[in-house]
């Protein structure tokens, strides 16, 4: 049976932005301020929340910046479902769990009314948004808006603004053995390192290659040549000479294709990426007129 479409969240980014409503009535705050401080024990993890590493040292970095300059940004809670007096994180927990190693006793909060629907979306785009997610993390938060929210894949490209495409090839990740997954998520391999290694055709291969890409500090271009040794077929017993035919152009590497859509979501235009066999090669840039070509130089320049 197809899976019924799934319209995209309705409050969007704004459901994350502070407007005015009224603080907990436990807390005695005056009704026009949005933004309160609430005790920090009140305050809980989202239970769902996308993210799942938090790197040690840059969190003790933004410790020592909060406690030297305070908390700048305040962080979005929902009541709890189930706890009474307790509030849910629903974007800001590094900044939470920063505040606790600063020693803070009470920490600036905005509650916002959502149900967990809109809550496990909202916390996916607030940690798309400041580049936080690790691939791993980020493939599993798709995964659940797929089995647990009833989204598709173009709905998922809708609410993170991103295309179809890089969704589907994000989503792939999981398909790595845990052991592969694992080293992406502690930061051992990169995604460009997971996506070469989905060209092998087994979990062991894939594992032992993993190893071997970790232990030697091996690049992406070197994981894919290790790939391409791995895959290639011993030499016949008897070799043939082949006859001449021309030399085709090497394929696209998934990391080049994936370099191409970024650069064409960010110049918002057709953008090609072409390698040779060498590793040398160019990148070309389609525009239509000079007003475009203007628009792109812009956007190249900043």
């Amino acid at each position: 049976m197809a899976r019924t479409t799934r319209p995209a969240l309705g409050k969007g980014l704004n459901a994350l932005l502070p407007t005015p409503s009224a603080p907990p009535a436990s807390t005695p705050t005056p009704p026009d301020r949005t933004v309160f401080p609430c005790p920090i024990e009140q305050v809980v993890p989202h239970r769902g929340q996308p993210r799942r590493h938090f790197d040690q040292e840059r969190l003790e970095e933004l410790s020592a910046s909060i406690k030297e300059r305070g908390l700048i940004e305040p962080i979005i809670v929902r009541r709890h479902p189930t706890l009474a007096d307790r509030y849910e994180i629903i974007a800001g927990e590094r900044r939470w769990r920063a505040c606790q190693l600063a020693g803070f006793s009470e920490i600036q909060v905005i509650v916002k009314e959502l149900n967990s629907d809109e809550a496990f979306a909202l916390a996916l785009i607030e940690n798309i948004q400041r580049e936080d997610l690790n691939p791993i993390e980020l493939a599993e938060a798709y995964h659940r808006l797929i089995q647990e929210h009833d989204y598709t894949h173009d709905n998922i490209a809708e609410l993170v603004h991103k295309n179809r495409a890089t969704i589907s090839n994000t989503l792939r990740l999981l398909k790595l053995p845990e052991r592969v997954r694992e080293m992406i998520l502690d930061g051992r391999l990169t995604e460009g390192h997971g996506r070469t290694l989905m060209g092998l055709d087994t979990d062991e291969d894939m594992e032992r290659a993993a190893e071997t890409v970790n232990r030697e500090k091996l690049s992406v271009r070197q994981t894919e040549a290790l790939v391409q040794s791995l895959k290639a077929p011993p030499p016949p017993e008897t070799p043939e000479k082949p006859a001449r035919e021309p030399r085709p152009a090497p394929p696209i590497s998934p990391n080049l294709r994936d370099l191409e859509e970024t650069l064409q979501r960010h110049l918002g235009t057709d953008v090609r990426v072409r390698n040779k066999s060498n590793n040398k090669g160019s990148i070309v840039i389609a525009y239509n007129n000079l007003d475009e070509l203007d628009r792109i130089l812009h956007q190249i320049r900043g």
